[in-house]
C-alpha cells in the first residue's frame, strides 16, 4: 500500500521546483522503510549485542541498506529496498498465521483446565480452587461445566463429552461407580463424584504438561537445519562480501575495468537469495503442525523427535491387557471335578446376570468369589463381580494371599483354595471348555472341585486397528502378555497379530523388546511398544517409540511414554503413523524445494542474471510456498 501511495505521488513529486522530487523521493521511501521494517531492524540490533549476528535479520538489513546507499550513489531508485522489506514482513505474516494455526490445535487442549470445583458447604455450592482439594474430596458438577478431577462417581448419571480429550464426539454415558476423568464436560444430568487424586496429578494436568513441553524436544530434522543455518549464514555472508570485493578487483587489476556498483548490487541480491527463512521456518513448522493435527486427533506427541520417530516405525510390540483388551475380565465357563467334595456345602447366593450355571458351578464359583473378595486384582474382581449379592465377611476367616500364585481363606469352616494348580491342589485338572480364557483352579479342603475360565473381552476396534497399521506400512506386529498362551493365541488369531509371547513377567517383556531391536538393528527402523500398566512402563522407556493409553492408563506408564492415546482406541496408533509419515514427507519436500530454488538463483545472481525481484522471490516467495505447503500437515485426514 506505501509503495502504491508513492507511486500515485510521483507526478505531483516532479512538478516541485529544484531538487524537491530526489529528496522528497529519499524521505518517503525511508518512511516507507523504517515503517515496515523496524522490527526486523530492531531484532538484526538486538541479535548483533549478543553476539549473534549472523542470522536472517541481519541478511536482509545489510541487503536493503546496501540496497538504499546503491540509490543514493546511482539513480534514485529506492523500489527495490523497500520491495524487499515489505515482502519480506509479508512473509512473516504468512509463518505467524500459520504457526497460529498450529497452536491452536494444540492449545485448544488448554480449554480443558477446570477454573473450579463445586463444593457443598451447608447446603450451598461453593466455588474452591480444584488444585485446593486432597483426594478423597467430594465435589458436584452440573451440566455444561467440566468435571476437575480424576475421580468415582457417587451419586447421579450423566452423558459425558470427552472430544477435548479423545478428538472423538461420540459421548459417554457416567452412573454411579463408574470412573471418570478430568476435562471431561458434563452434557446432561448432574454428577457427584469423589475424588481418587489430588489436581497435579490428575489427568488434565498431565496433559497440560505435556502440551507444555511439546515445542522442547526437536527432531533430528530441526536439529540438522540448526546446525545448517548456524555455518550457512555466516558462510554465505562472506562469500557475498568476496563476490562484491574479488571479481570488480580482479577486472581492475587486469585493465579490463569494472562497474562496482554492478558487482555490489549482485553481492546484495545474493545476500538476499541465500536468507535460510524457507529453511528454517517451514521445516520446525511442519512438525509443529504435524503434532497439532495429531493433538486434534486426540494423540498427544510429546515432541517432533518422535513425531519423526513415529515416522519410521517397523515393528509395533503390544501389551495385551487393556491395549488390545478392555482389560475387564469375565467368568465364561466352569469346569466341574470331584462334585462329591461339594456335598454338605451350603451356598445361597445367587449368580449375577450373564452367569447360567448350574448348582455345582454356582457352588465353585461362590466360594471362590469369598475367597477372592479381599483381593484387588482384575481376574479376582471378575469372580467377586459373578455373584450378585454382597458377600457376607462373617463366613469368611484366615485369608492369605500369596503372589503370583493363589489366595487361601476358611470359607464357613472349609478350606477354600483359589490359583494355580500347583498351589490350589496336586489332583489332576480337568480338561477347560474355554480355552482361550485365563484358568483358575478351585479346591475344597484340599481336593480340586473344579476349574474357573475368564476371558478378557477384546476392543471392538482391535482387528481394524491391526489391518490400518498393516496399510500404512508397518513391517511387523507382536502382542507380549503374562497370560497363558492359549489365551494368548486367541487374541492373536481373532485380531491378526504376527507374532505371540506369552507367560511373561515384566522384565521379559523388557527383554523381548531388547531382542527385537537388536534383531532389525537399524537406527532408521524403529520398534514401538503399546502399553497402559504400571508393569508396562520400564518396556515403553526403552522402546524406540513408547505409547500409552490415556485415558485409563497408569500414570507410570503416562509418563514413561513419547505418545499418548487420550481414547484408549488402538485405530489411533494407525491414526498417529499415518499423520508422521504425512509430516515427514511434507519436511522432505520443503527442503529439497527450497535448497534446489536457492541453489539455481544463486547461481543467477553470482553472473548477474537476477535482479532483486528475483532474489525476493527466492527468499520470501519460496518461504510462503514452503509455509503453505507445512500448513497441509494441519490438514492430514487420519
Amino acid at each position: 500500500m506505501a509503495l502504491v501511495i508513492v507511486k500515485l505521488a510521483e507526478p505531483f513529486i516532479a512538478t516541485l521546483p529544484g531538487s524537491a522530487p530526489y529528496f522528497t523521493n529519499v524521505i518517503l521511501y525511508a518512511i516507507i522503510y523504517l515503517f515496515v521494517g523496524h522490527k526486523v531492524l530492531k531484532r538484526a540490533a538486538k541479535n548483533i549485542s549478543k553476539g549473534k549476528v549472523f542470522d536472517e535479520n541481519f541478511l536482509m538489513v545489510v541487503a536493503t541498506l546496501g540496497a538504499i546507499f546503491m540509490g543514493l550513489l546511482g539513480d534514485g531508485e529506492f523500489t527495490e529496498a523497500a520491495a524487499v522489506m515489505i515482502f519480506y514482513q509479508l512473509g512473516e505474516w504468512f509463518e505467524d498465521y500459520a504457526v497460529g494455526r498450529s497452536r491452536k490445535n494444540i492449545t485448544d487442549l488448554m480449554d480443558i483446565r477446570p477454573d473450579y470445583a463445586n463444593v457443598e458447604v451447608n447446603g450451598k455450592l461453593e466455588k474452591v480452587d480444584p488444585a485446593t482439594l486432597p483426594a478423597g474430596s467430594i465435589f458436584v458438577v452440573q451440566p455444561g461445566e467440566k468435571i476437575p478431577l480424576d475421580g468415582v462417581v457417587i451419586e447421579g448419571k450423566s452423558s459425558l463429552d470427552t472430544s477435548a480429550l479423545t478428538g472423538e464426539s461420540v459421548p459417554r454415558t457416567a452412573s454411579v461407580g463408574d470412573d471418570v476423568i478430568s476435562g471431561c464436560i458434563c452434557s446432561s444430568g448432574v454428577l457427584k463424584i469423589k475424588s481418587t487424586k489430588v489436581f497435579a496429578e490428575s489427568t488434565v494436568s498431565k496433559i497440560l504438561k505435556l502440551v507444555e513441553n511439546a515445542s522442547d524436544r526437536k527432531s533430528h530434522s530441526e536439529a540438522f537445519i540448526t546446525r545448517f543455518a548456524k555455518y550457512y549464514t555466516p558462510v554465505v555472508c562472506y562469500a557475498a562480501l568476496a563476490l562484491a570485493i574479488l571479481p570488480p578487483l580482479f577486472l581492475t587489476f587486469t585493465g579490463q575495468g569494472a562497474d562496482w556498483l554492478d558487482w555490489i548490487y549482485r553481492a546484495l541480491t545474493f545476500l538476499i537469495i541465500s536468507c535460510p527463512c524457507a529453511l528454517v521456518i517451514s521445516v520446525p513448522l511442519s512438525f509443529f503442525a504435524g503434532i497439532g493435527c495429531a493433538s486434534k486427533n486426540g494423540v498427544l506427541v510429546k515432541g517432533s523427535n518422535y513425531l519423526e520417530a513415529l515416522s519410521q516405525i517397523d515393528t509395533i510390540v503390544f501389551d495385551k491387557t487393556g491395549t488390545l483388551t478392555q482389560g475387564v475380565f469375565k467368568v465364561v465357563d466352569v469346569d466341574l471335578a470331584n462334585v462329591d467334595v461339594l456335598e454338605g456345602i451350603d451356598v445361597e447366593e445367587t449368580l449375577s446376570e450373564g452367569h447360567d450355571f448350574d448348582d455345582d458351578q454356582r457352588k465353585v464359583l461362590v466360594l471362590a468369589a469369598y475367597a477372592e473378595s479381599a483381593s484387588s486384582h482384575p481376574i479376582a474382581k471378575s469372580i467377586v463381580a459373578s455373584v450378585k449379592e454382597e458377600l457376607d465377611r462373617n463366613k469368611l476367616a484366615n485369608v492369605l494371599e500369596v503372589s503370583a500364585q493363589g489366595v487361601s481363606a476358611e470359607v464357613s469352616g472349609h478350606l477354600v483354595k483359589v490359583g494355580k494348580q500347583a498351589f490350589v491342589s496336586a489332583d489332576a485338572a480337568p480338561q477347560a471348555i474355554a480355552k482361550h480364557g485365563t484358568i483358575v483352579h478351585v479346591s475344597v479342603d484340599d481336593h480340586l472341585v473344579g476349574t474357573i475360565a475368564i476371558a478378557d473381552i477384546i476392543k471392538d476396534t482391535s482387528a481394524q486397528a491391526l489391518k490400518e497399521i498393516k496399510a500404512e506400512g508397518v513391517a511387523k506386529t507382536v502382542m507380549l502378555t503374562g497370560d497363558n498362551e492359549d489365551a494368548a493365541k486367541f487374541v492373536a488369531d481373532q485380531i491378526g497379530i504376527d507374532e505371540v509371547h506369552a507367560n511373561l513377567l515384566p522384565e521379559n517383556k523388557v527383554e523381548r523388546v531388547e531382542q527385537i531391536k537388536a534383531a532389525i538393528n537399524d537406527e532408521k527402523r524403529n520398534v514401538a511398544f503399546v502399553g497402559d500398566g504400571i508393569n508396562d512402563a520400564p518396556v515403553l522407556m526403552r522402546a524406540d517409540v513408547g505409547i500409552a493409553m490415556g485415558a485409563m492408563g497408569s500414570d507410570a506408564a503416562i509418563e514413561a511414554a513419547d505418545v499418548v492415546l487420550m481414547d484408549d482406541n488402538p485405530l489411533s496408533i494407525a491414526k498417529s503413523v499415518k499423520i508422521s509419515r504425512k509430516s515427514m514427507r511434507i519436511v522432505r519436500e520443503n527442503i529439497v524445494f527450497s535448497l534446489t530454488v536457492k541453489a539455481l538463483c544463486l547461481i543467477l545472481g553470482a553472473i548477474g542474471l537476477a535482479t532483486m525481484y528475483l532474489a525476493i522471490f527466492a527468499d520470501v516467495g519460496v518461504m510462503i510456498i514452503a509455509v503453505l505447503n507445512a500448513m497441509r500437515c494441519l490438514r492430514i485426514k487420519a
